[in-house]
């Protein structure tokens, strides 16, 4: 991970000036901003930052306003093509800006000078533990106030200035300070194409004082940048499928588990194209629901060891091979390391790196390439898939519901499942919820990438109140889509604020607020009155949040029907809809 400080940094190497678009298979040029000329008021560092963004394919920048801020976001919001989105707070605006890079392919969050920063990090690492390409702009210092021993406010008051960099350089892979006008088109140019090319956030500080400036390095048309694309080493790609096909041809009953780095890999069609070819049951990571099509006829639901769907942990371990593309095996996905795997059987195929057992590991082999050629090459094998079929039972209807009874989880996600469609999305929260939340089932999806990610949740890092944000920049990303949010009360009250700005940007989400009385999954991990929350009116809440301004539906629900049927069909209603479910009396 690389930082640069402005003219500070001697040992800044000169860069194409350019960035390149949203992260594609493929190489490619972007198209240049129209022409500037040296004495136009619109060439200046602000503006030239505005562009790359749109170029790099941001077209909102969540954002909180800060006096060290304030004249960037006036270049921001100057550019064609650019809306800022005010945000409540810091945290919220860099989980919007998480939400929108998972649909769009890149996000942007710009906030102010240490108060936040050390704000929005948080949201920060989550990004970078998913692997998104998101763009963290702070306004920083003014540039005339490095190295003359100020204290300045908004500080832990020191005269350095560096607190926030350091905090921001373990959780992005590069970091540029601007504070000098010559090199900045450099610095930015490179952290925005190197966010793109690792799929990692990256953080540009800029000094309140050089936003508005003109310079002749902002003032021609830029140069588009060529983002170069990475290549399989041949001979490596070919030994690799070799031996993964030999190993493979001589099981009995293989599988394929997808896992997370799908995404980052840019490898769900190939997968599918592998699936296709052999005929194997495919399972998914919890951590990778929503990166493959559920309606896929080989399809046998989440395995996650003993809360897997049911039927497929018993077909995944007791399998003679297993091939996982992509896994991320921590302590959540693999229900605290118990899962019956054996390492000689599995390969495991990371983003540029491929693991047979008994064998070799085989590096510089991308993860799509080598799905794609080991498709070719693979036999066709239904044993365990029919294996499958002998043992399935399918799901039961919930058991009847008297009038009165206290409205059940599995009851209302029933009807979830009822209103999702190729024109849903769903936001899951953190923990408890994406337990619940692997019954559903995401069918109607396509094999392209951007289309297959409809089912998002944040299971790596796992922040309580992710889900608001997100939901937030995912709406804003995907108005082709109609998003439903399933969220908790403890993560609600973390985050509540943005359904403000939900509602000013004409949002057309459904929340589903589901109030255990406290932090539900740490009662079943350790019960204590520390887990006890305040209980709210939620539906009041948001009244008072919508104040009459925009389209806004509020509900409680206790039974089921009690929202009159109105959560029954999403497509139907074009207001916000936020639905209640107490499960507890407080």
């Amino acid at each position: 991970m690389e930082t640069k400080i402005g003219a500070l940094d001697a040992q800044v190497k000169p860069v194409p000036n350019g960035v390149g678009g949203s992260p594609t298979p493929s190489s490619h040029a972007i198209s240049p901003s129209p022409p500037v000329s040296i004495a136009s008021p619109e060439a200046t560092l602000g503006r030239h930052l505005a562009r790359r963004l749109v170029q790099a394919g941001v077209g909102d920048v969540f954002a909180v306003p800060g006096d060290f801020n304030l004249t960037l976001l006036d270049h921001l919001i100057a550019e064609p093509g650019l809306k800022l989105i005010g945000c409540c707070n810091e945290l919220n605006a860099g989980y919007a800006a998480d939400g929108y890079a998972r649909r769009r392919g890149v996000g942007a969050c710009a906030v102010t000078f240490t108060v936040g920063g050390l704000s929005v990090i948080n949201a920060v690492a989550g990004a970078y533990s998913e692997n998104l390409p998101v763009v963290f702009i702070v306004g920083g210092p003014n540039s005339n106030d490095y190295g003359t021993n100020r204290i300045l406010h908004h500080t832990i008051g020191l005269s350095d200035f560096s607190q926030e960099l350091q905090c921001f350089q373990t959780v992005t892979c590069f970091q540029a300070v601007v504070n000098h006008l010559e090199d900045a088109h450099e610095l930015i140019d490179t952290a925005i194409s190197t966010s793109l090319k690792e799929s990692k956030p990256v953080y540009i500080s800029i000094s309140c004082n050089l936003a508005g400036i003109p310079h002749p390095t902002f003032s021609t048309d830029p140069v588009p940048f060529f983002l170069s694309p990475k290549i399989s080493n041949q001979m490596c790609l070919e030994a690799a499928v070799e031996a993964t096909a030999t190993f493979l041809d001589k099981a009995v009953k293989p599988v394929l588990v997808a896992g997370p780095k799908l995404r980052v890999a840019k490898a769900t069609e190939s997968f599918i194209e592998l699936a296709d070819a052999c005929c194997y049951p495919i399972a998914v990571m919890p951590s990778a629901k929503g990166l493959v099509p559920e309606h896929h006829p080989k399809f046998i639901g989440t395995y996650w060891g003993a809360v897997s769907t049911p039927f497929c942990s018993e077909i995944v371990e007791s399998s003679d091979a297993y091939l996982f593309a992509g896994p991320i095996f921590n302590d959540y996905t693999s229900v605290g390391y118990s899962l019956l795997l054996k390492s000689e059987k599995a390969v495991i195929v990371q983003p540029e790196r491929v693991v047979v057992p008994n064998g070799p590991a085989f590096g510089c082999v991308l993860m799509k390439d080598f799905l794609h050629e080991l498709a070719k090459r693979i036999k066709r094998n239904t044993t365990a898939y029919e294996n499958y079929e002998r043992i399935f039972v399918p799901g039961g209807v919930p058991l009847k519901r008297t009038p009165k009874e206290a409205l059940r989880v599995n009851v209302l996600f029933m009807h979830i499942q009822r209103m999702l469609s190729g024109s849903t999305a769903v936001i899951a929260e953190t923990v408890k919820i994406m337990y619940s939340y692997k019954q559903i089932c995401i069918n109607e999806m396509k094999y392209n990438e951007f289309n297959c990610y409809r089912y998002e949740f944040q299971m790596q890092y796992g922040s309580i109140g992710w889900s608001v944000g997100a939901t937030l920049g995912y709406a804003q990303a995907a108005k082709d889509k109609r998003v439903i949010a399933c969220i908790g009360d403890g993560s609600f009250q973390v985050t509540a604020q943005d359904v403000s700005t939900m509602l000013r940007c004409g949002q057309k989400s459904i929340i589903f607020l589901i109030n255990n009385g406290g932090y539900t999954i740490e009662v079943e991990i350790h019960d204590g009155p520390y887990n006890v929350i305040k209980n709210w009116n939620y539906t009041a809440l948001v009244d008072a949040i919508h104040n009459g301004e925009g389209k806004c539906w509020t509900c409680k629900v206790h039974c089921e029907g009690g929202a009159d049927g109105g959560y029954s069909n999403g497509n139907g209603i074009q207001e916000r809809l936020f639905v209640l479910h107490r499960g507890h009396s407080s």
